[in-house]
């Protein structure tokens, strides 16, 4: 008797659907949880029908279930002013069951002399609406693009051809300048082709246009570290619409290096697979084994930010960039270099500075220099401008030294000898300002500014971790554009 049906596979999936509709309305039954009387009662299908799908089903398993098709298949035998109104329901009432839609149209045939439809007629019904009407009545347009809309997915054919950026706060809690418990943003700038990283920024601070300037001029130029070779200009920049990405500023710096601006459709991020990939692989490879993360919540010592930011870049640099990508099947660093490309760089470090070092501020320059945060920075240039207003361009990251500006037109680099041998945040000076004003009511001022307390911390930890290189080591520092 079973082999005189066809094997299961032969039936489209629209039939297999429905016969697994059926079986799950009997298994309560079959699996001795609820009386057939119940069912019938709380479905709407008789309790003859039940037992012959029950009937059905012990004989020939699934495929006993399967309506068979007949030669008006595919009509349902219902007006269609009740057709329409069952449809009609079954859209505005998006939570309401089968049961509940089939007890309403029975009410609306009553008041307008109509006939009846069945239990299963009303699901045959309900069958015919496609997913996606559904989808986009009960959820929105926005759920239903994400599902049913097609994805234009952006490949690059060489490195530096599209760069993506986008930020998002990072599964972690680290001390701020404070020393109280933060949840850091990071920005990330994603080379396309490669997977390469070229740029990233930590802070505490929300996105912002100061942000994502910081971080393309960090990833257009060349890194201090010569491990990290990603740099030049991208022929594109792909983002989403955030207020940071759409800034005129940055329109104007995209216009000036030749860089094709490129937005996500609003509300649709998901032409951003490969950024939040990264972001998903930092969480799984990089943050679930530090202190902090949300997800452990046993971890009691914090890190700083800045210590987040030195394993973060070590992370990037020396095990990510060399890790082999799932959808590339290569190492980003060595898909970067192997491409016998060379990158397109602009005209100076100091034209980049001059369009994305867009932290500015007036200062006078004085006899012995010009003073900033505290701090007094140098220059032979300097001398010919004493009293004049000129314009300095500084990384917060690294105020260790700034660039001057007089009339829109580089000056020089100017540098500060109190903490030139180091790398000094600009969070840093703040919190060592704010971290002596508090102790000034217990002790004598020592007579030491805010910049040197800083720059001996700093040197007290180098000398915890070499001995032997201070006799070597110059007096400045060293920049690569020098």
């Amino acid at each position: 008797m079973k082999n005189e049906l066809p094997q299961l596979t032969s039936y489209s999936e629209d039939q297999r659907q429905e016969a697994v509709n059926k079986y799950r309305l009997i298994a309560p039954y079959l699996n001795h949880q609820e009386s057939l009387k119940a069912i019938a009662e709380e479905s709407g299908i008789s309790k003859r029908t039940l037992q012959y799908w029950i009937s059905k089903y012990q004989q020939f398993g699934l495929k006993g279930l399967i309506r068979k098709k007949r030669t008006d298949s595919g009509s349902v035998k219902v007006e269609k002013e009740v057709q329409e109104e069952i449809k009609n329901l079954i859209i505005k009432h998006k939570r309401n069951s089968i049961t509940s839609i089939y007890r309403k149209i029975c009410e609306t045939c009553k008041m307008h002399n109509w006939k009846q439809p069945s239990y299963y007629q009303v699901y045959a019904i309900s069958k015919t609406l496609s997913p996606g009407l559904k989808k986009l009545a009960y959820e929105g347009k926005k759920e239903y693009q994400n599902t049913y809309d097609l994805i234009h997915r952006r490949e690059a054919n060489y490195p530096n051809e599209i760069w993506q950026a986008d930020h998002t706060p990072l599964d972690i809690i680290v001390l701020n300048e404070k020393g109280k418990p933060e949840r850091p943003w990071l920005t990330i700038i994603l080379d396309d082709y490669s997977r390469a990283v070229a740029g990233y920024f930590l802070t505490f601070q929300d996105p912002s246009a100061i942000h994502t300037s910081l971080v393309l001029h960090q990833a257009i130029w060349r890194k201090r570290n010569p491990d990290w070779q990603i740099c030049g200009i991208p022929e594109k920049f792909y983002t989403d619409h955030g207020s940071d990405f759409t800034s005129n500023h940055l329109e104007q710096v995209a216009i000036d290096l030749k860089i094709n601006l490129v937005f996500s459709t609003v509300g649709v991020p998901r032409g951003r697979g490969k950024i939040e990939r990264f972001f998903l692989t930092i969480n799984q490879l990089f943050l679930q084994d530090l202190p902090g993360y949300l997800g452990n919540q046993n971890s009691t010592a914090l890190l700083t930010l800045t210590e987040l930011d030195e394993k973060l870049s070590n992370f990037i640099i020396y095990n990510y960039h060399h890790r082999v990508h799932g959808t590339t099947k290569k190492e980003p660093i060595k898909d970067w270099n192997n491409s016998g490309f060379l990158p397109n760089m602009p005209d100076s470090l100091e034209s980049l500075d001059l369009l994305l070092l867009n932290v500015a501020k007036p200062r006078k320059v004085h006899s012995d220099g010009i003073h900033f945060q505290g701090l007094r920075y140098i220059n032979t240039n300097l001398a010919a401008y004493v009293g004049e207003t000129v314009i300095i361009r500084y990384d917060p990251r690294d105020i260790a030294e700034i660039r001057v500006f007089f009339k829109d037109e580089y000056l020089c680099t100017a540098i500060s000898p109190e903490i030139s041998d180091y790398t000094v945040d600009l969070k840093d000076i703040v919190s060592a300002r704010n971290k002596r004003r508090r102790n000034l009511k217990k002790q004598l001022d020592t007579g030491k500014t805010v910049a040197v307390e800083v720059a001996m911390s700093k040197q007290k930890d180098l000398e915890g971790n070499s001995t032997h290189s201070d006799s070597k080591k110059p007096k400045l520092k060293r920049y690569f554009n020098e």
